[in-house]
Formats: structure tokens, C-alpha cells, sequence
């Protein structure tokens, strides 16, 4: 049992998400990064679809009642362990009554924190992942609890820990269905042009400040996915992400990559970034 001291400023239970679900109008959710969280859970021989805590740029502090392992990856936000540094992408041995906590963000934006067997939050429609109006809480808040089976023993993996990171300002990205509706001049605006993210980006989007000329006419409301860059009346490019609806009447221009959209849950406000077309 973990007591939560301080829930940090967007904490969340989150795991591979729900599948199957969309045609119901049920986002997928999950990991934003789920380089990252995969990287913890292997660290831990936990199984792929167990459950993290997702940090986004300001950790919480947690009291584990029980000992157990976690490991930590992603976004650097200096954790500590009893106001001791400790290591990330590595096994970390908890006592009972330890507390975690984070310092400063140095790199990134969302850190991920596995634990033993992965978290037991509940489950609705095969995933923990929070949600709003689908979970009871949509992040974590003082004085909630978090389970975990203390009673695994832990067995130390084999784990190649060359890359630990998966962060890249170069998003790949394919054509999306109404790519070739755009004129030549704006198809070398979007393969030359960097562009940055704006203060409107969370869970569900995240919007970039450079605005594309459009003339484009809406399209009749259609399936949207994770990673679908839709281009708005206005010249917005809004590039989808883990939480998004499932259908949306803006064209639907680029598709980014799996890899990419690991790169973009850790790209900060004003981070620049450029799109490589893939063929």
C-alpha cells in the first residue's frame, strides 16, 4: 500500500489502455509515453500491461506502507528516496515507511514509476488507465491509496539498458487520408517548416503555434486515433494523443508514428519539432 502525501500537479494510474473500445466512443488512454513505461515494467519483469503511476513535470511525494521495488524512467524530475538521490532506470529496494518524492525537472516532462506487480487501481473495460466520467478519479489526489501485491519476490531482469530514452524532436509522421487535398505549397510548408508547441497541449492534444494557410472544406465526422494531426478552419495543426475523442470532422493530414508519439509526450511547451513524411 502506497498513501499518497502529495499527488504532484497531473498524476495518473495509467497502463497499455483500453482496446476495442473506440467504436463506442471510448478513448484508448494509457501511457503517454509508452517507451518509457515499458522500460520500467521490463526493469521489473512485470508483466507489459501492468500498471504505472504517470508524473507529468511536478512529482508527487508517496509513503509506501509495505516494502516492495519500483523503478522510475522518463522524464528526469530528480528523484529522491528519503531526501536521498537515487538512480533511475534501475531497481530501487523500499522499506516500509520510506517516502518518495521528486525535485526539479531536468529533462523531459512526464516520468513514469513502475512498482512490483504493477499497480491494482480498478479496472473498467480491461484497463485501469484514468479517465474522465469513466474512472472514479481522474488523477490521484491527497490521502488516496494505491495497492500492489506486496507479496512478489522480485527476480532482477536481463534488460539491454543502452537506450533509456526515446525522446527525438524529429516526428515521423505518414500521409493521412486527407493529405493529398493539400495544395504543393502547403505540403512544403509542413516538410520544412519547424514548428513549436503551444501552451494549449495535455493528455488529449497537443496544439502547435504555427498557424498553416487552409482552405480546406471539413470532412464528414471520421474515425481519429492517437497521432492524427487535424488541420482546423483557422490554420491549427492539433496532433492527438492518448486521451483524444474518437471521431473529429477536421482533415486528417499526417498519422504520427508510434515511436514519434513517445517523443511528443515528453516536448515541453515551446519545444520545436519537424515532421519527416514517411513513404
Amino acid at each position: 500500500m502506497i498513501k499518497i502525501i502529495k499527488p504532484g500537479l497531473y498524476s495518473t494510474i495509467q497502463d497499455k489502455g483500453r482496446v476495442g473500445m473506440q467504436s463506442y466512443g471510448i478513448p484508448c488512454s494509457g501511457t503517454m509515453d509508452s517507451f518509457s513505461s515499458n522500460l520500467a515494467n521490463k526493469i521489473l519483469n512485470n508483466s507489459g500491461n501492468s500498471a504505472v503511476l504517470e508524473i507529468t513535470m511536478v512529482g508527487p511525494v508517496l509513503e509506501f506502507v509495505y516494502e516492495t521495488v519500483i523503478c522510475i524512467t522518463g522524464a528526469n524530475l530528480s528523484p529522491l528516496l528519503n531526501n536521498k538521490i537515487i538512480k533511475m532506470n534501475n531497481p530501487i529496494f523500499i522499506k516500509a515507511n520510506d517516502i518518495l518524492s521528486f525535485g526539479l525537472l531536468k529533462s523531459g516532462l512526464r516520468s513514469y514509476i513502475a512498482v512490483l506487480g504493477g499497480f491494482k487501481s480498478e479496472k473498467v473495460f480491461g484497463s485501469r488507465s484514468m479517465f474522465k466520467n469513466l474512472t472514479k478519479a481522474v488523477k490521484l489526489a491527497k490521502n488516496d491509496v494505491l495497492n500492489f501485491n506486496k507479496d512478489i519476490i522480485f527476480k532482477s531482469s536481463k534488460i539491454n539498458l543502452n537506450k533509456t530514452s526515446n525522446i527525438d524532436n524529429k516526428i515521423v509522421v505518414y500521409k493521412g487520408p486527407e493529405y493529398d487535398t493539400l495544395n504543393s505549397s502547403q505540403k512544403d510548408f509542413i516538410s520544412s517548416k519547424k514548428f513549436r508547441i503551444s501552451n494549449n497541449y495535455n493528455r488529449m492534444a497537443i496544439q502547435l503555434t504555427d498557424l498553416l494557410s487552409n482552405t480546406l472544406e471539413p470532412i464528414i465526422t471520421s474515425m481519429v486515433m492517437p497521432g492524427t494531426v487535424q488541420l482546423t478552419p483557422a490554420g491549427n495543426l492539433i496532433i492527438l494523443m492518448k486521451d483524444c475523442q474518437t471521431t473529429g470532422g477536421y482533415p486528417r493530414i499526417l498519422q504520427v508514428e508510434e515511436k514519434s508519439i513517445n517523443s511528443l509526450a515528453q516536448l515541453k511547451k515551446d519545444s520545436e519539432l519537424w515532421f519527416s513524411l514517411k513513404i
